[in-house]
């Protein structure tokens, strides 16, 4: 997909996905998982790796478990891939593309903005914190506070309605299969923006597949004036 059609009504708001759209964390859980797999004699999988992308870590886990039948629980799986994520994060986390400057353009326009990921909240309030972009999103909606998580619609219902506004007038950009699932059945005008191993999702019912954070056409969507970066 490489045209798109404007939203039939304003664009109000936009709610942020985290991993792999805000911060390059992909890669980095990646590396976990096959650390752990390593770990444990067993080896990861593209296939693996995809039905466990964009999920709630202890479903992520859960996947994982089954898939090679590991003799443990999620919750030890958890505090495994914690401790390795703590080494790699402090000299690798990097946000994504374009991000800080779309973050600026939208500021500079008034259009408020939001976060809701699959990430449990101490996670997500580390990688913000290291960034200092906290202050700069009206709410965090992480996967710990949500029954239903992505790919059900639930998290981006509920950023709509934290944003005071109907679902069709919030664009979600998001990086994976599962998010993009989640906030095209919330009804959101949804823009994918791959990164790596998610190139190859299908992205049904999105908008637009976006280059990356920087995609002019993004910032064309919301009306923004500025001068947008190179896609």
């Amino acid at each position: 997909m490489t045209d798109f059609v404007l939203s039939e009504c304003p664009l109000q708001a936009v709610t942020f996905d985290l991993d792999g759209l805000m911060f390059n964390t992909e890669e980095m859980y990646q590396e976990v998982d096959r650390t752990i797999l390593a770990r444990h004699g067993k080896q990861s999988s593209d296939e693996l790796l995809d039905k466990m992308m964009g999920r709630k870590a202890l479903v992520a886990l859960q996947i994982m478990i089954d898939w090679h039948e590991l003799p443990m629980t999620a919750e030890e799986l958890l505090l495994e891939s914690r401790e390795i994520m703590s080494r790699l994060m402090p000299a690798r986390l990097a946000p994504m593309p374009g991000l800080m400057k779309l973050l600026d353009a939208l500021e500079k326009a008034d259009i408020p903005k939001g976060i809701a990921t699959s990430s449990d909240g101490k996670t997500a309030a580390s990688m913000l914190l290291r960034y200092q972009l906290g202050p700069r999103f009206s709410f965090v909606l992480t996967g710990d506070t949500i029954e239903h998580c992505k790919p059900a619609p639930d998290i981006y219902l509920l950023a709509a309605e934290k944003h005071g506004v109907q679902p069709k007038e919030m664009l979600v950009l998001e990086d994976s299969h599962v998010g993009s699932r989640s906030a095209v059945a919330a009804g959101a005008y949804t823009v994918a923006v791959p990164c790596g191993r998610s190139h190859a999702h299908d992205f049904t019912g999105t908008r637009l597949i976006a280059k990356s954070l920087k995609d002019k056409r993004i910032y064309q969507l919301l009306g923004l004036t500025e001068e947008c970066p190179d896609s």
